[in-house]
């Protein structure tokens, strides 16, 4: 019973019921003004005319881009879907989105006057019912005389003929809403829009996450290693140099989350700030020096000829390969080498294996977030065991995507 009753009195049917009589309301309007309403016209012709005369406003309003967002947004409101992106509230970009909403608005005023229609008599009939006992004549529906000797019984009815009614409007509704989803719903354009925005947006998260997970991470090795380092050796002048770097190596990690912060800003209009670039890792292995683990390296790139994007990865590429040194070997001599060749950046980080044979710096997240940044920069990267050195290549297109 519940089931039966509870769609009466939800305010989702009424809602959409209120929507439904805008339609009504409209194709009223329209036809007081043509053909209007007069003595000895034909029911046909009248039908005929305003049905002609609503679909040609109907058709030129859907012409107009702003109508499809206008439709969306009250039918949003309106309508109640669960999921209000089920109705689209974009401007019309293609003609198949204008006839898709020509199609709705011709829908929704048909079924909007055949609801209001049903409303309105639905009431009338019921008043006439509840009446009947107190008239003096024989009551007269739709020009038929009901037999007056069912006066007493008759207002029984009237709850049973507003009960139909009101189901009629709830399935009206639901077919009005159904008819939003599948004429206002976003169309094949917009999903893929919508789709590509969401996954730019994902990209866009993992490449902060990267970023924190690459600076902060550097920052802690350098920090603890040095730390450590201060508390076996004891000598003020040592524990002096590495409280400099630890501060320093703060410092750098605090403006990289400055730096992380104001990208996440910039959605919301905020400007961008300069991140590091490859102009900017001999700052890098001098932290590395003084964590305990010689550095070589030798930077054969032109001023200014890498592009600012592939200048900023690389230096994160590099920072995470040390990092990841500094955590697995400490101590351990490090080469470095970069350099343009053949129209692309060759990277290359080795140090030392274990008297085994076996790399002690060759797994972790570290590793797979360098193959993820050169994976989408075009790129490739590796890393294993070659001879008695642990090896990490990288090989970045120049032009991005190649």
């Amino acid at each position: 019973m519940p089931r039966i009753i509870a769609p009466l009195f939800a305010a989702s049917t009424y809602a959409r019921w209120l929507h439904l009589l805008v339609g009504m309301v409209f194709a009223g309007m329209v036809l007081m003004v043509y053909p209007g309403i007069e003595e000895g016209i034909g029911m046909l012709r009248l039908v005929t005319s305003a049905t002609v005369c609503d679909s040609v406003l109907l058709a030129l309003a859907a012409l107009v881009p702003a109508m499809r967002r206008a439709e969306g947004v009250q039918a949003r409101l309106l309508l109640m879907p669960d999921r209000e992106e089920d109705i689209g509230v974009e401007r019309s970009r293609t003609w198949a989105d204008r006839r898709r909403t020509t199609a709705w608005l011709i829908a929704r005023v048909a079924l909007g006057m055949a609801v209001g229609l049903l409303s309105v008599n639905a009431m009338t009939v019921s008043v006439l019912l509840a009446g009947a006992p107190g008239r003096d004549e024989p009551l007269v529906l739709y020009g038929h005389s009901l037999p007056a000797g069912g006066d007493l019984w008759y207002p029984l009815f009237a709850p049973l003929v507003l009960f139909g009614a009101g189901w009629l409007v709830v399935l009206a509704g639901r077919l009005q809403l159904a008819m939003a989803v599948r004429l206002l719903g976003p169309s094949p354009a917009e999903r893929l829009a919508e789709a590509e925005l969401r996954a730019e947006r994902l990209l866009e998260r993992n490449r902060l996450a990267r970023e924190l997970h690459d600076s902060i991470g550097h920052a802690l090795t350098v920090t603890v290693l040095q730390a450590g380092a201060a508390r076996e050796v004891g000598d003020p002048a040592f524990v002096a140099k590495a409280l400099e770097v630890i501060e320093e190596t703060g410092r750098r990690a605090m403006d990289d989350l400055e730096r992380t912060l104001v990208l996440l800003r910039e959605s919301q209009g905020g400007a961008a700030t300069e991140q590091p670039g490859i102009d900017q890792l001999p700052q890098l292995f001098d932290a590395a020096r003084a964590a305990g683990s010689p550095v070589e390296a030798w930077i054969d790139v032109p001023q200014g000829q890498l592009p600012g994007v592939l200048s900023r990865e690389t230096y994160r590429i590099v920072q995470e390969a040390v990092t990841n040194l500094l955590r697995h070997a400490p101590g351990e001599p490090i080469t470095v080498r970069i350099a343009v060749r053949d129209g692309g950046l060759e990277l290359r980080c080795v140090n030392a294996t274990d008297g085994g044979g076996r790399s002690r710096a060759s797994g972790g997240k570290g590793l797979r977030g360098i193959r993820e940044r050169a994976t989408l920069l075009g790129g490739e990267a590796t890393a294993a065991r070659q001879d008695d050195e642990w090896v990490l290549a990288v090989r970045l297109p120049l032009r991005l995507g190649a």
